[in-house]
């Protein structure tokens, strides 16, 4: 089923499907869910490998075998750092969470200040928990999540599979391809990078205008074999639980693209960019004055990524979401709630959907770096948690049995330090022949590098065995 899946993914990315026969998959055993979610996790992670080998075929380092650690890759879909003496902070606010109405659940999404203040809006129960689910029990299902995301909120009713083949959403992302690669320019002057093959995005920049969780996990993955990723966040904006995971081998640093002096910066920015991953909803950046038109006029060789959480098309194209509402509104909580015999929703045992987009994502990115290094035409690509979704829902679990406990032998040696401590990594689950993924420096805090490409490439003594 993983090598299916595979197929499915690096076909939708223009790849020939005979090159997944070559990749290797090791380990027994899976997540429990009603879904194939350990084989989901290996596929992805295979498609993005496959666009390394490529990458590296194209730089002369020949044929690179493929392999994927199905175990490895199930943990790294969770988490993948290991602190040392310290823990991370929760990964949910006090009030998110699923919640009874009278008709139904609902799940809400209140991680943001703003998000939260939302529901609180519509809710009136001063943040306390226990008020709110008294609050919901009051509301039918569809009409919170209509008032919650009238009001700038983020929530989602939980719909059957069935409810939502037939909701004009659901039509919508049916309809849409797995991932849209588009054509946005004719034959270019070839990318100029020097890069070996074992460091294939060596020196290639990447500007990361992405947030929780799928664009972060894309931004990772390249910056583990050399990218040069800069992650840019407004003033403000926090992640405490996810930053130290998600950061790995990046810069990070903060522009307000209302103030006219940091727009000035961005447009540098932009236009010295390769790739450009961003992760705002529909419509977004065109109100920011960075529309596509704007951006291809800045940057006309940018290779732009582009993800959202409903789909590219239909009622819902421009509406907030993250993968756990996501899980809600496309039928997998509600799946999940019947396969397990549950009074309450059950949502799939990791945020595959966020994770499963972001390997597609850095697949896509670095596909479209092989073309313009030979002077292939300049391509964009679209994805959604939504479309992944509908990947995911087609393949039903195999009954296989789960694997053993996490253990030492599973962490890599390597220790990292990081602004909140020492800490480790899993394992990597993903092996390219002579490319191998690893990263220059720790994980880092939003905000504390400077807006500015690097100049050279330089060592780090953060990271040490």
């Amino acid at each position: 089923m993983r090598a299916q899946l595979a197929k499915i993914a690096w076909s939708a990315l223009g790849g020939d499907a005979k090159a997944v026969d070559n990749v290797f998959f090791t380990a027994s055993g899976g997540l429990a869910s009603p879904y194939a979610v350990t084989d989901f996790a290996s596929a992805t992670i295979a498609t993005a490998g496959l666009a390394v080998a490529e990458l590296v075929r194209a730089l002369g380092g020949g044929d690179a075998a493929v392999s994927v650690d199905r175990r490895l890759a199930s943990i790294w879909f969770g988490s993948s750092l290991r602190p040392i003496g310290w823990s991370l902070p929760p990964v949910w606010d006090p009030i998110a969470g699923n919640y009874r109405t009278r008709d139904g659940w609902i799940r809400l999404h209140t991680n943001a200040p703003h998000h939260r203040a939302a529901a609180e809006r519509i809710l009136g129960a001063g943040g306390v928990r226990s008020a709110v689910a008294a609050a919901v029990a009051g509301w039918r299902a569809g009409e919170l999540e209509a008032a919650i995301i009238e009001a700038d909120g983020c929530a989602a009713q939980m719909r059957s599979t069935a409810e939502w083949e037939r909701h004009s959403q659901g039509r919508a992302v049916a309809a849409e391809p797995l991932v849209h690669v588009e054509p946005a320019g004719a034959a270019a002057e070839r990318l100029q990078v020097d890069a070996p093959p074992a460091r294939p995005l060596r020196d290639v920049r990447v500007l990361d205008l992405t947030r929780v969780l799928a664009g972060p996990v894309a931004s990772r993955f390249l910056a583990g074999y050399g990218a040069d990723v800069l992650r840019i966040d407004p003033p403000g904006w926090e992640e405490a639980s996810l930053v130290p995971e998600v950061t790995l081998g990046k810069r990070c640093a903060r522009l307000d693209l209302r103030e006219p002096a940091d727009r000035e910066v961005f447009e540098g920015l932009l236009a010295g960019a390769d790739v450009l991953l961003h992760g705002y909803r529909p419509g977004a950046l065109e109100r920011l004055g960075f529309g596509e038109a704007a951006r291809r006029r800045i940057a006309p060789l940018l290779i732009d990524v582009a993800l959202c959480a409903y789909g590219w098309s239909g009622p819902w194209a421009a509406r907030r979401g993250f993968d756990s509402l996501v899980q809600m509104s496309a039928g997998i909580a509600d799946t999940g709630m019947r396969w397990r015999r549950s009074e309450v929703p059950v949502p799939l045992p990791v945020q595959a959907l966020d994770h499963a987009t972001g390997y597609l994502m850095a697949a896509a990115a670095i596909r479209a770096v092989t073309r313009r290094l030979g002077g292939g035409p300049v391509t964009s690509a679209k994805l959604s948690l939504a479309r992944t979704a509908l990947l995911l829902r087609a393949n039903p679990a195999r009954g296989e049995p789960p694997f053993a406990p996490e253990g030492e032998g599973d962490v890599s040696d390597v220790v990292e330090d990081t602004p909140w401590g020492s800490a480790r990594r899993v394992a990597v689950p993903l092996s390219v022949a002579g490319a191998p993924l690893r990263w220059d420096s720790p994980a880092c805090d939003l905000g504390s590098s400077p807006p500015a490409w690097r100049a050279r490439r330089e060592s780090n003594p953060h990271l040490r065995v």
